[in-house]
């Protein structure tokens, strides 16, 4: 059954929607990959949509995705888009006949239950019967916390933060406020304390 998601879910083409689709029930835009930093029409559509719904922004984990990815960050009201991330997972979607450049799977050879946790993970609303809107809740954790932590600004941090993201099975580019975003979406300050005192 496909789970209803209030925000408008951004992908980079065609196929990343069709795979999509078959997991929730949401408005899938698709982005034409690097067409989107030519289009000013799309991207004045999707902040009316930000402003509206909210959206979600679902780019592969290679570093085409980063890049669009961060693109959008500069381009869309920050407060109104939640970033979801796959997994690095290797290998090439069956409809091709060679992999992508870093070897890696994008959203449309992903599986259903990983999409979900993705979105999950991002702080989507997922709307029940009902209609009644369900949000994850959690306390914040700062830039001050990953200093502290090692994992940015110090001796050895990239290599420490690396690490983290491995064992978190969050994507190798993911930037240190990316990390930010990701932990406080996923865990409380206690719970990646814990996370990072065990790597």
């Amino acid at each position: 059954m496909r789970r209803p998601i209030r925000e408008v879910i951004v992908v980079e083409g065609r196929y990343d929607k069709n795979t999509l689709l078959q997991v929730v029930d949401a408005t899938v835009i698709t982005l034409g990959g690097f067409a989107v930093f030519d289009d000013r029409e799309k991207l004045a559509f999707l902040r009316r949509l930000a402003e509206k719904q909210g959206i979600i922004v679902l780019t592969d984990s290679d570093g085409a995705g980063f890049m669009i990815r961060n693109y959008l960050k500069g381009a869309l009201p920050k407060e109104l888009v939640k970033q979801a991330y796959i997994p690095d997972v290797s290998g090439k979607e069956r409809r091709k006949r060679h992999g992508g450049k870093e070897g890696k799977l994008g959203v449309e050879g992903m599986k259903p239950e990983i999409l979900l946790e993705a979105l999950r993970r991002a702080g989507a609303t997922f709307l029940d019967e009902s209609g009644t809107e369900s949000t994850p809740a959690g306390e914040p954790i700062t830039k001050t916390d990953l200093f502290l932590w090692g994992l940015s600004g110090g001796v050895g941090s990239a290599d420490k933060r690396s690490a983290l993201l491995k064992k978190l099975e969050l994507p190798e580019h993911l930037t240190a406020n990316g990390l930010l975003d990701a932990l406080n979406l996923l865990y409380s300050r206690e719970e990646a304390e814990n996370l990072i005192h065990e790597l």
